[in-house]
């Protein structure tokens, strides 16, 4: 003869009863009861597998109220919310005394994958329950399955194999809705459990929930309807107080959770209010449980936060996004994210920086600098070491509370200045004829080309820059280091180059060490020792996805980087796919475009601006310019609702220009001829030789005056159409627009009081922006999503080398191709040396 596990349960409490009623019963006389009742309960004429509530009772709290349930166990859909591997062993004593914890379940779980085993001891018996579970989708929805089987006595109990269907809805981040079905596989039993929790703060610091229980046929002792409500309060970060009721079985329990980072602990107490007679205090059972894995709010750091210091090294440098594997560098992005975090974070009490090697852009640095003057404002401290810097890099540094530098380092700060290259003479020994067709006063893209020496009118705008440059670093140093402008200008104009202890003299920086040091300087500073710790160690970027429910609202960041070009550089025939995608999303609340783009073709732009422009009218569109975002480059911002800058941005520049180069002796010198047939007056227009190993053509002639004439008409219509463009894009006239145009490049300060740009900021604060364009709360989480996406990993190592040395592409020269490849064509761009770095 065979039964069911609730059936043998239910023997056991009726055993357990008659003999508390009879303590006088012999063994004999148990014997013979426990046969009797054996042999009453085959009576039932139902049998299957154990209820919910007896599979689950090491929860706390409904599945979807609290954390991830029993990772699958109970609802297979909760694995979703699962980051990193998480074990949890419990021990109960339910069906055995209460100082006998017979009763143990092992449950284990990675992202979407669960497994959990239930061992259970009634009397003399055993019985393991055993469950595989799977989940797919998104914080939204999802959905998961479960195989579950038994094993045990087999003289006694009845294998039962059963499936579990789950779903966890959860369509804002206030209520939860989790619905699991249970079908035996063997058996007709089947059942089905719903359960609700709502957040009435939207977070996890309290919940409210209930659920439903329904089963095809009884169980001995169980209906098949039941109910429970229940409610969790997190008290302290990591303290977490359950209470629940079923109120068809009259069972009562109350529970803590305490969450210590990666180990937590949970006990639990059921009392039944029928008031059983083996009952002790009036407790029915326990349950504990301790939980390793993942990381949790933890407890500890909430009543005694240590005090570690943020180590940030800069050695790799600062780019706009990472390869997906085997990239260590830093991104502008992720720097600011960790200098917020960590200024939000009570475990944290400064920064320290290495700039050792550390070489980026004057645009970079001060979106840097600004998030760690705002990380200061908290009353924390930044330490920098420093080595060899230039001015840039010292203008970082001032911001510090501790300028650190090596004993043998060197300070460069001899100002600041724009140059050019001039290839006219150069072209003219090699037999290249350049045609600069150039009509607005301030476009001087081809001037390398034509000129041997700056233009008077690219001298004026080129100085304008190179001032408010220099005026705000001096401005921000003079702060930071309370000097006055003149003992600036000193430094610079009569010094300039300062071995370390000339600096330490002079107060430009507090310390002679070498980076291995700072340690010892923190304590110092402090007047106690402080940890260096890794942005891994901010309590933001460990946090478990259950402090959020659903998927958060979206902001897309898309890149605009390089010269504007269909397929390359900006590449703007895939891009436009990415804008489409992420204003079709519906998550996504917001679009960011970040622009570092020198100009280029005119249709690459207008790809963009043309349809941010149609996706402005769903959502808002924020545009922030890095370091350059001139002519092509504004092209791409007209249209945003906002547009930011930093003050040292170079913006502006709304002109169009063009060059034609031709063979002017070139072909003959290295021996090459050519020769053609044609039908139409101008079909040789483009004809010429192709310079061997280059891949560029160069054609044979130079315009005509009427071909000239016919360009210049081109050129001045396009400047007429941007020159519109501009003026709808940004609710400015005609005139004015033409006025401040003419090519000329403005610093991102000068362009707001231009009204070229809206807010002087970075990236961060168009994020902020964006927010608040969109009706998120300032400190609401919102999920940031990058565009273009970028390949697995760098191919670069497999690019060739001669004689040991790679042979990387420079972009400088990948941007000379391009300009020569586009000879003739109008185009908003600006000249070859504002062509930098944009990755």
């Amino acid at each position: 003869m065979k039964v069911s596990i609730s059936k043998l349960k239910y023997l056991k409490d009726n055993f357990i009863s008659l003999e508390q009623k009879n303590p006088g019963f012999k063994m004999k006389t148990k014997l013979i009861t426990l046969l009797v009742l054996l042999l009453y309960s085959l009576n039932f004429s139902q049998e299957g597998f154990s209820s919910f509530y007896e599979r689950n009772d090491f929860l706390l709290a409904s599945p979807g109220a609290m954390k991830y349930g029993l990772y699958g166990y109970d609802n297979p859909a909760q694995l979703t919310y699962v980051d990193n591997f998480d074990l949890m062993f419990a021990l109960s004593n339910r069906y055995n005394k209460l100082s006998e914890l017979k009763n143990w379940g092992l449950f284990a779980a990675i992202s979407n994958v669960g497994f959990g085993v239930l061992h259970n001891r009634i009397g003399s018996y055993t019985i393991n329950d055993y469950k595989l579970s799977l989940a797919a989708g998104d914080r939204n929805f999802s959905f998961g399955i479960g195989y579950g089987w038994s094993t045990g006595n087999k003289n006694i109990f009845k294998r039962t194999d059963i499936i579990t269907l789950g779903t966890l809805i959860r369509p804002m981040k206030h209520l939860s809705v989790g619905l699991t079905g249970t079908s035996s596989t063997t058996i007709n039993s089947k059942e089905i459990y719903a359960d609700i929790a709502v957040r009435p703060l939207g977070n996890e610091i309290v919940s409210v929930f209930g659920d439903f229980y329904y089963r095809n046929k009884p169980l001995p002792g169980i209906k098949t309807t039941s109910w429970s409500l229940g409610f969790s309060v997190e008290v302290l970060s990591g303290l977490i107080l359950t209470a629940k009721r079923n109120f068809e079985t009259e069972i009562s329990s109350a529970g803590i959770s305490l969450g210590l980072g990666n180990v937590g602990f949970t006990f639990q107490e059921y009392k039944n209010d029928k008031g059983n007679e083996g009952e002790v205090n009036g407790i029915d059972y326990r349950t504990f449980a301790i939980r390793v894995g993942g990381y949790e709010r933890n407890l500890a750091s909430a009543i005694f936060p240590p005090k570690n210091y943020l180590e940030m090294n800069m050695k790799e440098g600062i780019k706009y996004q990472n390869y997906k594997f085997f990239d260590n560098s830093s991104t502008l992005l992720s720097v600011i994210q960790q200098i917020n975090a960590a200024k939000d974070d009570p475990t944290i009490k400064g920064i320290a920086i290495n700039t050792s090697g550390f070489n980026t852009n004057k645009e970079f640095v001060w979106e840097i600098r600004e998030r760690l003057r705002e990380f200061k404002q908290m009353g924390k401290k930044v330490i920098v070491f420093i080595d060899n810097p230039d001015l840039t890099i010292y203008h970082l540094a001032s911001v510090a509370d501790k300028i650190v530098m090596d004993p043998l380092g060197q300070l460069n700060i001899l100002g600041y200045l724009m140059g050019r290259t001039f290839y006219k003479n150069a072209l003219d020994m090699l037999g290249v004829g350049i045609d600069e067709l150039r009509f607005f006063k301030y476009k001087s893209a081809a001037e390398s080309f034509s000129r041997e020496q700056m233009s008077e009118a690219d001298k004026e705008q080129r100085q304008k820059l190179i001032d408010n440059n220099y005026e705000l670093a001096r401005k921000d140093i003079c702060e930071g280091r309370n000097f006055s402008p003149e003992q600036f200008d000193n430094y610079v104009n009569n010094y300039g180059i300062l071995l370390a202890n000339t600096a330490l003299e002079n107060k430009l920086v507090d310390t002679l060490a070498r980076w291995d040091a700072v340690p010892d300087i923190i304590k110092n500073l402090e007047g106690t020792e402080r940890s260096l710790v890794g942005a891994g160690s901010i309590e933001k970027f460990k946090l478990p996805k259950d402090n959020y429910w659903g998927e958060p609202d979206r902001i897309a960041i898309i890149y605009a980087l390089g010269e504007c070009a269909m397929d390359q550089g900006i590449t703007a025939r895939r891009l436009v796919k990415d804008v489409e995608a992420a204003g079709n999303d519906p998550l996504v609340k917001a679009i960011v475009l970040r622009v570092d783009s020198p100009g280029g073709d005119g249709m690459a732009s207008d790809y963009i601006a043309e349809a941010l422009k149609k996706i402005k009218k769903t959502k808002p569109v924020i545009v922030s310019q890095g370091t350059v975002a001139a002519s092509g480059g504004y092209w791409l911002s007209m249209y945003a609702d906002t547009i930011v800058a930093a003050p040292n941005t170079t913006t502006g520049s709304i002109g169009v220009i063009s060059m034609w180069a031709y063979n002017k002796g070139l072909k003959e010198k290295i021996g090459l001829s050519t020769d053609y047939v044609k039908r139409g007056d101008h079909a040789d227009l483009f004809f010429g030789m192709t310079l061997p190993f280059v891949g560029l053509s160069l054609p044979d002639r130079p315009l005509t005056e009427d071909e000239r004439g016919r360009y210049e008409w081109s050129i001045n219509n396009m400047y007429k159409d941007f020159v519109g463009k501009v003026s709808n894009g940004r609710n400015l006239t005609l005139e004015y627009v033409d006025s401040i145009g003419q090519g000329r490049v403005w610093s991102g300060k000068d362009g707001k009081q231009l009204k070229l740009v809206d807010v002087i900021g970075g990236l961060d604060d168009a994020i902020k922006i964006a927010k608040q364009k969109a009706g998120i709360q300032p400190d609401e989480e919102v999920n940031l999503v990058q565009y273009p996406e970028m390949a697995l990993f760098n191919f670069d190592f497999l690019q060739p080398k001669i004689f040991g040395f790679e042979t990387k592409a420079d972009e400088s020269m990948e941007f000379l191709k391009f300009r020569l490849e586009n000879a003739g064509k109008p185009m908003p761009v600006l000249p070859l040396d504002d062509c930098g770095s944009y990755k």
